[in-house]
């Protein structure tokens, strides 16, 4: 049989986290090394491998019905090769060392086992339709694969910089050694839409040392995107738009 499709065959590579190509997360899996995963993100896998749903403690579902923010996960252990995506996004690998990576837990597609994660809370003084108070800090030494809608943009944070400022709704991930404070380009009384006259609204300025990831998009996931239909939703109005999916913000 010939066909072109067999240029997509499995990368022979025996790294632990790879790339099978820009929408699709390779894992290579020996024995008890084993890899936390968002529930469902598998889409194939070889060899022997046992799937099971990671435990949370009272105190951590507590936390995630308080915030919204945490991680659904499952456990894969066993040895052989397992494949990961989630609606065709794209994957990125990030190594996590000392300075840890603060994530909303929407685009976080699997990391390994050996990290630790816990919601944290953005010094704010109110939630957002996008990227909220809280957040996911992830610590330790191992990678992480995050994904976003799009290829990202990166911008460095350093001393010899002023503030970076992003669009609230379009970060996907920074460096937790930076500084953040959520401020609004809005006037005082349209600070309920989700935007303003200008079509800007929320955003998120860093100082300090670090990087930044941005996504050309300024919707959650798409399994995330509560957007409705019609101009009152568009503009954040309605049962449908972001105003009426964040009931319960300080600010709605």
């Amino acid at each position: 049989m010939q066909s072109p499709l067999f240029a997509y065959a499995d990368n022979q590579t025996a790294e632990r986290f790879s790339l099978q190509n820009p929408q699709l997360l390779r894992v290579v899996l020996h024995g008890r090394d084993d890899v936390l995963a968002r529930k469902g993100a598998m889409v194939a896998y070889q060899g022997t491998i046992e799937f099971d749903a990671e435990y949370q403690s009272g105190q951590e579902r507590r936390r995630r019905r308080e915030t919204g923010e945490g991680l659904e996960l499952m456990r894969c252990q066993g040895d052989g090769v397992v494949y990961f995506a989630n609606l065709a996004q794209y994957v990125h690998l990030v190594d996590v060392d000392q300075d840890g990576l603060t994530v909303d837990s929407s685009y976080v597609l699997a990391l390994d086992s050996s990290l630790n994660h816990q919601v944290i809370e953005v010094d704010s003084q109110y939630g957002i339709s996008g990227t909220g108070r809280y957040q996911l800090n992830i610590t330790g030494r191992g990678k992480v694969a995050l994904v976003t809608s799009g290829e990202p943009l990166l911008l460095r944070v350093g001393p010899e910089s002023t503030s970076v400022n992003v669009d609230a709704d379009a970060v996907v991930a920074w460096s937790t050694a930076l500084r953040v404070q959520m401020q609004a380009q809005t006037q005082s009384a349209t600070v309920w839409r989700r935007r303003g006259n200008t079509g800007e609204g929320w955003e998120l300025g860093f100082q300090g040392r670090g990087q930044v990831l941005v996504q050309p998009s300024e919707l959650l996931p798409p399994q995330n995107a509560r957007i409705g239909s019609g101009a009152a939703a568009q503009f954040g109005m309605g049962a449908g738009g972001a105003r009426g999916h964040n009931r319960g913000n300080d600010w709605s």
